[in-house]
């Protein structure tokens, strides 16, 4: 099984779909500023709506959906601390602060 260190792997990946935004990347098109939306928003808005769809897997019951809405929910979040040039190990840090 994967361990948190993926977390910072797909991190990494989208650092590099950013900067680079090869063509038919899903990344490079979340922050393009072609389109009628900023790239922020566009990226806020699928966190939101990856949140909405775990939360709707979770009153289902639906244990396979529960995971992969988790999933989505996690790399959108990844893609936004991405984007606003936050460390994910900014985050941990806090998460440490607050076991604390």
């Amino acid at each position: 099984m994967a361990g948190p260190e993926i977390l910072d792997d797909v991190y990494r990946v989208i650092l590099d779909r950013i900067e680079r935004r090869p063509e038919g990347s899903y990344v490079a098109s979340l922050v393009s500023e072609e389109g009628d939306k900023d790239p922020l928003n566009r990226i806020c808005e699928k966190v939101v709506e990856e949140a909405a769809e775990l939360i709707l897997a979770a009153k289902d019951g639906d244990r396979d959906a529960i995971v992969w809405e988790a999933a989505d929910l996690i790399f959108h979040v990844l893609v936004l601390l991405g984007y606003t040039g936050v460390e994910p190990g900014e985050v941990w840090n806090e998460l440490e602060r607050r076991r604390r």
